[in-house]
């Protein structure tokens, strides 16, 4: 498992097959390691993704559940993002799993056909293989939400989801799951407790801290590996509002 520390390249044919082509104007803004690699703010999540991968000293395959307290946190984007930053490291291929099956996102962010994904594999219908597609993104695949469904914590109360998580953790370094936030339903709990390690998205000013309490509170009671909070839109810090942050590259001196 993750470890929450105290305070102080070859893919299946399937795949080889299989190909996206992403217009970069379609693609959510708010994916910086897509649209602005070399900026300030993708610079914080691979911050996040190190200290993640400290986490993990032996280097072993781990499943990571993103999620928030409320809708409107940026858990989504949070997870797309966390997934393109450990999709940079050498040699280890990531997928990101919309387990949000109630408001699914991630394949609209990066501007995919929705196809058939999560809940056709957990309900049988189809092989984990053939769900699994490119995400668009170097080293980054997607299984998206799937055919949707009346009742999704029945799908999560299968068996196979721990079946599915062990199988994709054989063939993938990392596991992004994006799931519904944790006070809206009880989908995340499960996921959380499936999982390796949870990842808790703040928006600051935006949930109230009774709320974020609770839904950390909910993630620990149902077996969830809490690793720590990560909190968006704090003000102030960026280049744009405090150039001691930036760090532009030097201009080429004249020949």
């Amino acid at each position: 498992m993750f470890r929450r520390k105290k305070p102080t390249d070859t893919r299946d044919a399937a795949l080889q097959d299989d190909f996206v082509v992403v217009v970069d104007e379609s693609v959510n803004p708010y994916l910086v390691l897509f649209h602005e690699p070399a900026g300030f703010r993708a610079e914080q999540l691979r911050g996040l993704r190190n200290r993640l991968v400290a986490m993990n000293p032996d280097g072993e395959p781990k499943t990571l559940v993103v999620t928030s307290a409320v809708r409107g946190e940026g858990k989504t984007v949070s997870a797309l993002n966390l997934a393109m930053a450990f999709a940079e490291l050498e040699r280890q291929e990531v997928v990101v799993v919309d387990a949000d099956l109630r408001r699914p996102s991630c394949e609209r962010y990066l501007n995919l056909n929705q196809r058939a994904g999560l809940t056709d594999v957990l309900l049988g219908h189809e092989t984990v293989d053939k769900a699994l597609r490119p995400a668009g993104y170097r080293d980054l695949v997607m299984l998206g939400a799937g055919t949707r469904v009346e009742n999704p914590a029945e799908v999560f109360s299968s068996s196979r989801l721990d079946q599915l998580l062990h199988r994709l953790k054989e063939r993938f370094h990392y596991v992004v799951v994006d799931t519904p936030p944790v006070l809206s339903s009880t989908d995340a709990g499960v996921l959380s407790a499936a999982a390796d390690g949870t990842l808790l998205v703040v928006r600051l000013e935006h949930s109230l801290k009774k709320q974020s309490r609770d839904a950390w509170q909910v993630l620990s009671d149902t077996g969830g590996n809490v690793l720590g909070t990560f909190v968006t839109e704090v003000r102030g810090q960026d280049p744009d509002s405090d150039r001691r942050l930036a760090y532009d590259p030097a201009p080429e001196e004249a020949e």
